[in-house]
């Protein structure tokens, strides 16, 4: 009996839940939807300590989450996704099991993604953004392995920053820039944002600023995240940790970016 009204009360809420996914799929078909969204998927070791769960239970249902979020993307026609899955201060500053917890949980993604078909399917581009040589040999050959077999597609392109480092990314394009302009291939007066842009690591990414920038976990800072690429880009901060993350987040992330008036200084 006890199971009986447990499950009633379970349907109650998914019921309600598709009903609200519902109205709020209304409230937003006319867009603007963004071209670019970012994503820094915050909190699944706290979500897993919250749980009582070993961390890696933390990764692995976040790594879950992440495909359904370009599956959300793929729906509601945003191009270009740029998922902030592993940065180079957490490979500096965590300890070793937790890195190969994470290490794990990207890996066994990538692979699924691969066999699954849904890159393919889609035609969804993979780019790696980052210094990719930091990670461990198995994972660099399969984001290698992804970049390849997607290299014709062009109907959406999926960013993966691992072992990224906004700052990072803008020294190392001011060395290459000091570089170039010593050989003579580019002059100094001939630098502008554009050409600067052309130096960054998301340069070869279709629309490489994000439109919108998404954290959850209920914090508010980039963390290194694209500095150079989000000086307009809007941002929504989501209390729930990343593997609590719902439709229904993302869609009320999409009516908050479609509400905002983006004014670029004007």
């Amino acid at each position: 009996m006890k199971l009986d009204r447990f499950v009633r009360a379970v349907s109650r809420v998914l019921l309600i839940d598709r009903l609200y996914e519902r109205i709020l799929e209304n409230e937003i078909e006319r867009g603007p939807f963004p071209r670019h969204v970012g994503v820094i998927m915050d909190g699944n070791r706290r979500w897993a300590s919250t749980k009582g769960l070993a961390a890696n239970i933390g990764y692995t249902f976040g790594a879950d989450v992440a495909e359904n979020f370009l599956r959300w993307c793929l729906k509601y026609g945003i191009k270009t996704v740029t998922l902030y899955a592993l940065s180079v201060d957490n490979i500096r500053k965590r300890n070793q099991d937790d890195l190969d917890a994470i290490y794990d949980s990207i890996l066994e993604k990538l692979k699924s993604l691969e066999d699954s078909g849904l890159i393919q399917q889609h035609g969804i581009m993979v780019n790696a953004i980052g210094d990719i040589n930091m990670l461990p040999d198995s994972l660099k050959e399969q984001v290698y392995k992804l970049e390849e077999m997607s290299r014709a597609n062009s109907k959406m392109y999926l960013n993966l920053a691992l072992a990224y480092s906004g700052r990072k990314e803008i020294i190392q394009a001011a060395r290459k820039i000091a570089i170039d302009v010593k050989d003579g291939k580019i002059s100094a007066d001939a630098i502008n944002e554009s050409s600067f842009m052309s130096y960054l690591t998301t340069a070869k990414i279709d629309n490489p600023e994000p439109d919108l920038i998404i954290r959850t976990s209920g914090e508010m800072r980039l963390s290194d995240f694209m500095i150079y690429q989000s000086s307009y880009s809007e941002m929504i901060f989501i209390d729930e940790f990343w593997p609590e993350l719902r439709k229904i987040d993302f869609l009320r992330a999409i009516r908050t970016y479609e509400e905002r008036n983006r004014r670029y200084g004007k």
